[in-house]
């Protein structure tokens, strides 16, 4: 049996309102919820009553307790229990909005009416929340409870108990149906709510058996719930942190009493560190009995220490390497700066400097960089000689311009700093390599003779291939002037570092094909364009080999030679997508001339992660290398990776341009799987662990404002939906010019180059994949790399291999959007069946209007468009959408469909299980090839109306489409509207359940189906 309950505490009323008796009112609410139903005690003559009363609803499915609604009634108690209850307002409250008992807080709800003629007025205070508590127990007793003749309670103006059924499983639904069979005539349970005087009880059988309280009705037929778990919190939450600008409080900066040492890093907590740079020493003393000496340097506070590099057999080494120790958690008020040898067996000591961190000065950018100093080192002895090691010390912000080259202490709890380690440790900025599409068109050659045998006409075609890109044209008939005119498109990148290599080749066999001649070209050297002018073509010589080919004293040769007419400009008025067009980061074309200014700034402040999944074990304890990636347009950035920690703090601030609102800024934390126990084990085969993934819409954000939110970390496993944590964010979103701004509402979403030459949704996928291995070549070199698993992640480069969880969702997403449709075709149903005849009266006189006067009929739609606007206004989101979990289809997908989703391709799983999904695949498929014929056999039917297919339906539609022109020239139009209209919400009485005379005659013609194999 499930153990989560819905708790509604009712606190309190306030200005309730009685229409007959306006002075006063005897009020008490009524809950619903589920078809259970419980009321509180009544308040004499108090029209703003305190009850203070709390009640527990059974969860019968809490899988779907987010559609759920709990309802509260407030009536006014009469003495005359013949008599309807007076009516003063109703509360409603949606299970999206129930939340955890830790965080439920009392809220007043407005008093919403009954119907149009209804009076209600006030507030209702509830506290709704969630408890899975073992120890409370549900208002469901067993056995009839007798009232107590003590209870101050007035009874309730109900004569007969309220029956509840509370549905569970099919298991329960049969004990159920046992139980009614044994007892035809189900019981009246009665049980009692404890008044505010008494002390508190449980909701036991056995504790209301023994206190007197006063009656609650509720009857329940049938065994509890089944058993759910409380599902886990996936919202978005929002925050008031103290941020380097001043407290955020609904999304505007409160600046205190302190202004913030540095006013550009306004999005983040300011944090307080100690930077050491190490620079060089010179004229250190030999120690191994060599006489050579391999230095390196130790920079220690406490727990803390950061080593450098060192050098082999060098006095004199430099090394210009930057440690930052956080101030907080500074223990010591010594640092120690260490030089010592580097030996096989143990390290030597050189020498040491000391310095008093009390003495330390800060520095606060803008000011200039803290010149460095030669400091004499000391031995063992206390001894300074003529050694001398350059340092610079000072305390400084996340603001300083070592930030991202420093080496932290946070990122380095074990002695190894190296260059390699703490390169895949530290922050940075990325820019990605700007791609064109190269259009090559392959028009004909000349003279393609084949040495080897002269007298055979060659079967030609051309092979082009640009880096790991290929393209052939069709094989030519057999000629020495062969003709294709294909036009083929590549994706390049700057700096053009590849050529185009062009063969011509002769098809000589089935599986053989042998080289006429190749040409070389340099893609620096091809021509470019921004509009859609028509191509040059140029004539290349074919040589015999490449290297030939990209011999320029050989190609000016005057010779006689095969050649190749070809004809390739780099287009740059298209956009090249590197990632999915649904969420793109960025939509300018290529070229920059085409580019506008922008029209805002986007500032992210990567603030802290609470509550992370550990991803690794070390030293026995589960643990995280984290590290934030954020992408918007061409612009990468990684923040440094914090090491050992679960509710890492990162504390910093980005900024891009923003040039289009229509984009999506994608922010993904990592774990670093290329760092263990300090030391780089360099494990190329490691991939990064993803964590979790944020899109923020640009367009859903307001101008100025700064949203601060922690946003769950939710990733979708073989094993199910997993919530690893919460990243904290702060986003604003700038606009330096609101009417350019607004002007890009109006202006294509795509290059114009997109709709004037457009590729096809096929050649636009395949020329994606070709943009995603650039960029993931290009970024893989940088140092530290974004290795291939982290700009996959990002682009969701995987997304377009079949899904069937991602297919339900998007049926379903298909299926709501034209649920509003289908709402107005049912309300119109209503309407034709009198179901409220004063709604139908009411459609009749609006309908008599717009009839009478058209003119009115688009101003009116479109006045009740903007008042649902305006109304909607209110209801806005407040905070920017986030991954839906129950629109995605996660929460419900089973094991089978996530291992199906997971699967490599192509599939590795056993022949069974294929077989499984190949014939589960072909059960959808066949329905929506169900549906897919419906659909085309009814628009055959209206071709089969005048293509004589039945002629005699073809002839009594033609007879009858004659009679009624004659009709209607002599028939005013808007009596026609009147009628029809009339006509179509005619009264019950007045229709038949067998289908209308149209609706027989069109179903009775012919379609294509009887044709189909």
């Amino acid at each position: 049996m499930s153990n989560i309950k819905l708790g509604v505490e009712v606190i309190s009323a306030h200005g309730l309102f009685h229409r007959e008796k306006q002075d006063s009112c005897s009020p008490f609410v009524e809950l619903k919820f589920d078809n259970q139903i419980f009321r509180t005690t009544t308040k004499h003559n108090d029209p703003n009553p305190i009850w203070h009363e709390c009640f527990y609803f059974v969860v019968s499915n809490p899988s779907v307790l987010s559609t759920r609604t709990l309802e509260a009634h407030v009536y006014s108690y009469q003495n005359n229990e013949s008599e309807a209850k007076p009516f003063l307002g109703k509360v409603r409250v949606n299970g999206t909005s129930f939340v955890p008992r830790s965080e439920a807080a009392p809220f007043n709800y407005p008093l919403e009416k009954r119907s149009v003629f209804s009076r209600a007025r006030g507030e209702l205070a509830l506290r709704v929340f969630i408890t899975d508590d073992p120890s409370i127990t549900p208002s469901v007793p067993s056995t009839t409870v007798p009232e107590s003749p003590r209870a101050s309670y007035i009874p309730s103006p109900r004569k007969d108990p309220v029956k509840s059924i509370i549905t569970g499983s099919d298991h329960d639904a049969n004990m159920a149906a046992d139980h009614e069979r044994t007892e035809h005539k189900p019981r009246a349970r009665t049980f009692h709510n404890v008044p505010p005087s008494q002390p508190k009880m449980n909701y036991g059988v056995h504790e209301m058996r023994a206190a007197p309280m006063p009656p609650r009705v509720v009857q329940v037929n049938g065994p509890g719930p089944s058993s759910h778990q409380l599902p886990p919190d996936f919202s978005v939450k929002e925050t008031s942190p103290f941020l380097g600008g001043g407290r955020i409080v609904g999304g505007r900066v409160v600046r205190g009493s302190e202004r913030p040492s540095s006013g550009t890093y306004d999005l983040v907590e300011e944090m307080r560190f100690l930077f050491v740079r190490v620079v060089k020493a010179r004229d250190l003393p030999t120690r191994d009995l060599t006489g050579s000496l391999d230095p390196y340097v130790e920079v220690k506070i406490g727990n803390f220490k950061g080593v450098t590099t060192h050098f082999d057999k060098n006095s004199d080494p430099e090394w210009n390497q930057v440690f930052a120790f956080a101030k907080d958690n500074l223990q010591w008020n010594i640092l120690e700066v260490v030089v010592k040898d580097k030996d096989v067996v143990l390290d030597d000591f050189v020498g040491i400097v000391r310095f008093d961190l009390h003495e330390v000065q800060s520095r606060v950018p803008p000011d200039s960089p803290l010149a460095p100093e030669w400091y004499r080192l000391e031995n063992k002895r206390g001894e300074k000689k003529k050694s001398e090691i350059m340092l610079a010390v000072w305390y400084g912000t996340q603001a300083d311009e070592t930030f991202g080259d420093a080496i932290f202490s946070d990122s380095l709890p074990y002695s190894d700093s190296s260059n390699i380690v703490s390169a895949n440790l530290r922050s940075k900025v990325y820019h990605s390599p700007r791609l064109w599409y190269l259009r090559v068109k392959v028009i004909e050659a000349q003279d393609v003779i084949i040495v080897s045998d002269k007298s055979r006409h060659p079967e030609a075609f051309v092979r082009i291939q640009v880096g790991n890109q290929m393209w052939k044209t069709r094989v030519s008939q057999r000629s020495i002037h062969p003709k294709w005119d294909e036009e083929f498109m590549f994706v390049v990148a700057e700096p053009f570092e590849e050529h185009m290599v062009v063969s011509v080749e002769d098809h000589s066999a089935p599986n053989r094909d042998e080289p006429v001649g190749k040409a070389v070209i340099p893609l620096a050297s091809i021509e470019r364009r921004i509009n859609d002018r028509p191509l040059l073509g140029r004539w290349f010589h074919l040589e015999d080999s490449i290297s030939d080919a990209m011999d320029d004293e050989k190609a000016k040769k005057v010779k006689f030679a095969s050649r190749l007419h070809l004809a390739a400009v780099l287009d740059g008025g298209y956009h090249v997508f590197d990632e999915s067009t649904y969420y793109s980061s960025d939509l300018r074309p290529t070229a920059r001339p085409l580019w506008k200014s922008a029209i805002g700034v986007l500032e992210l402040g990567i603030l802290n992660a609470n509550g992370l999944h550990p991803m690794k074990t070390r030293d026995g304890k589960g643990t995280s290398d984290t590290y934030v990636v954020a992408k918007y347009g061409h612009k990468w950035v990684r923040s440094r990776t914090v090491i050992n920690s679960l509710s890492p703090k990162y504390n910093e601030q980005y900024t891009w341009e923003v040039f289009d609102p229509a984009t999506v800024l994608t922010i993904c934390v990592f774990d670093n799987a290329h760092f263990s126990a300090g030391i780089n084990n360099g494990g190329g085969n490691n991939r990064d662990q993803t964590i979790g993934k944020v899109r923020i819409r640009l367009s859903t954000l307001q101008t100025g404002r700064v949203y601060t939110h922690a946003y769950p970390l939710l990733v979708l496993q073989p094993s199910g939906l997993k919530k690893r944590g919460e990243l904290h964010l702060a986003v604003r979103f700038t606009c330096t010019s609101v009417s350019n701004m607004l002007m890009k509402y109006t202006k294509p979403l795509l290059p114009k180059m997109h709709y004037i030459q457009p590729l096809s949704v096929s050649q636009q996928e395949g020329l994606r994949g070709q943009a995603f291995k650039i960029i993931v070549a290009r970024l893989g070199r940088s140092e530290p790399p974004l290795r291939r698993e982290v700009v996959e992640y990002m682009t969701d480069f995987t997304n377009n291999l079949f899904s069937m969880r991602r297919s339900k969702a998007n049926f379903f997403r298909f299926t709501t959007v034209f649920s509003g449709v289908m709402s107005v075709w049912k309300w119109m149903a209503q309407v034709c069946t009198w179901r409220t005849p004063v709604t139908t009266a009411l459609v009749h006189v609006l309908y008599t209007m717009l009839v009478m006067f058209p003119e009115m009929i688009l101003p009116t739609v479109f006045l009740y468009m903007a008042v649902i606007g305006l109304w909607n206004y209110r209801f806005k989101p407040r905070f920017p959408p986030h991954m839906d979990t129950k629109l995605s289809y996660a929460e419900s997908v089973n094991a089978d469909e996530l291992d199906e989703e997971f699967d490599i391709f192509p599939t590795v799983k056993a022949p069974d299980i294929v077989k499984m999904r190949y014939d589960r695949l072909r059960i959808v498929a066949g329905k929506i090839q169900t549906v897919v014929g419906d659909i085309a056999a009814q628009g055959e039917r209206v071709q089969a109306l005048l293509s004589w297919r039945d002629p005699r339906a073809t002839a009594i539609f033609v007879t009858f489409c004659f009679i009624l022109a004659m009709a209607l020239y002599i028939t005013p139009f808007k009596l026609l509207a009147l009628l029809s209209g009339y006509y179509f919400m005619r009264h019950p009485k007045l229709r038949h359940r067998i289908p209308s005379a149209p609706l027989n005659f069109f179903r009775r013609l012919p379609a294509m189906t009887d044709s189909m194999l």
